[in-house]
């Protein structure tokens, strides 16, 4: 109950009742109004221009937004690995497997032919990270197809092979020293730097580091077609004619274990470790020619690594250093 006010009038010498006025009580109710109006303005303004306060559903979004993003990148690395290892299967499967065979390689449009006609992604349209999930989606179905393809052409290969037991056996297919922790892998094929100019210039072997003496092997079945110190720069060398156009050489040793004109087997020793000729340490340089053309022997250890193995002599192979000839 609101309190009863009085004035004393001087006229009358008595108390009289101070009545309000309707419009006076309006105008203060008003001003109240206002100013709790302008008061909220002021608060929501101050709160919009601060981006560090946040509601703890806010925060909780944004660290559910940083995890997916997170996940993202690395589902994307890996996505990127398995697309690098898939290249290589079937860079070996059209340049080494099929030609094995006579079979005619893989038409490059069908192993990365995407998907026309109606929009597999329309559903993922219209959120805020839908090209992010699209291209995701896109990368994913096209490499499934891919594996597809080339299961496809393996199981081909498979049924080739059968029928290829010899050209099987005298394919290098195996590395031509131990090496079974990988740590021999000196330098790849491809460019690197002299030795001894340190210029620049196409290595087209395999070099591995292994101490004098260190026995070589031959990497698939064939006659030795030469065992001397007459070609220029690769010192007391090994060359084995495996028939079927493929010729492998090992260079750079210490002394023979084989003679010219003699039949070998594969994983037979044929010689050793050295440093003669063009070398600047102890190594095996290792080369395979096909059809009188240098080509490169990574793709050839298929019987002697597993995937994870391969994988590692790749990196390995594809480090750009010096060669040691």
């Amino acid at each position: 109950m609101s309190k009863v006010k009085y004035y004393y009038d001087s006229e009358t010498l008595s108390y009289r009742r101070i009545e309000q006025k309707k419009g006076r009580k309006f105008g203060i109710a008003a001003i109240g109004v206002i100013g709790s109006f302008l008061a909220g303005f002021i608060l929501l303004l101050i709160y919009l221009n601060i981006p560090q306060l946040e509601t703890p559903k806010e925060k909780a979004y944004k660290r559910e937004l940083e995890n997916m993003q997170l996940q993202y990148d690395l589902m994307n690395k890996r996505l990127e690995r398995n697309e690098n290892v898939l290249q290589e299967i079937a860079e070996r499967d059209d340049n080494i497997y099929r030609l094995y065979f006579g079979a005619r390689p893989i038409p490059e449009d069908l192993r990365n032919a995407g998907f026309g006609g109606v929009n597999r992604y329309k559903n993922l349209e219209g959120f805020d990270n839908s090209k992010m999930i699209i291209e995701s989606s896109e990368r994913i179905d096209k490499l499934t197809k891919q594996i597809v393809v080339q299961s496809k052409s393996l199981d081909e290969i498979a049924a080739l092979a059968e029928q290829k037991e010899e050209l099987l056996a005298t394919i290098p297919a195996i590395q031509p020293i131990q090496n079974s922790d990988l740590k021999r892998m000196a330098s790849g094929y491809g460019w690197r730097s002299d030795p001894f100019t340190k210029a620049r210039k196409f290595h087209y072997g395999m070099d591995f580091s292994a101490s004098t003496g260190t026995p070589v092997y031959a990497t698939g079945n064939g006659v030795v077609t030469r065992a001397d110190a007459n070609s220029t720069g690769y010192g007391r060398h090994i060359r084995i004619d495996h028939g079927f156009n493929y010729v492998s050489l090992y260079a750079h040793l210490s002394k023979y274990n084989v003679k010219k004109g003699q039949k070998v087997k594969r994983g037979d020793v044929i010689g050793y470790v050295g440093s003669t000729g063009r070398s600047v340490a102890p190594h095996l340089h290792y080369e395979i020619f096909k059809d009188g053309e240098k080509i490169n022997p990574r793709n050839f250890y298929y019987g002697s690594l597993t995937s994870e193995e391969f994988d590692q002599m790749l990196k390995a192979s594809n480090l750009i250093n010096e060669s040691l000839d």
